[in-house]
């Protein structure tokens, strides 16, 4: 029997200075990974305003180190 190595899983990362959000093109500071696949990446305004929503769908996320999301929360909850 040959051993066979599995990658770790990619994780998902902070969206980059020139990505922008899904909604309404402004700064990406929050970037979510769904079950089905795919990402989404919102501005701070979406990502709070979406958060309950997010926080049920989302397999992962990342948050830009300056923007305190309103879903962290509802996720210790």
């Amino acid at each position: 029997m040959n051993p066979t190595l599995t990658p770790p899983p990619e994780t998902a990362a902070p969206p980059a200075a020139e990505e922008r959000c899904d909604r309404c093109s402004a700064a990406g500071k929050l970037r979510v990974r769904l079950a089905e696949g795919g990402d989404l990446v919102f501005c701070g305004h979406h990502a709070n305003k979406y958060a309950e929503q997010l926080v049920k769908i989302a397999v992962e996320v990342a948050v830009a180190p300056e923007f305190s999301w309103r879903g962290t929360e509802l996720m210790a909850s």
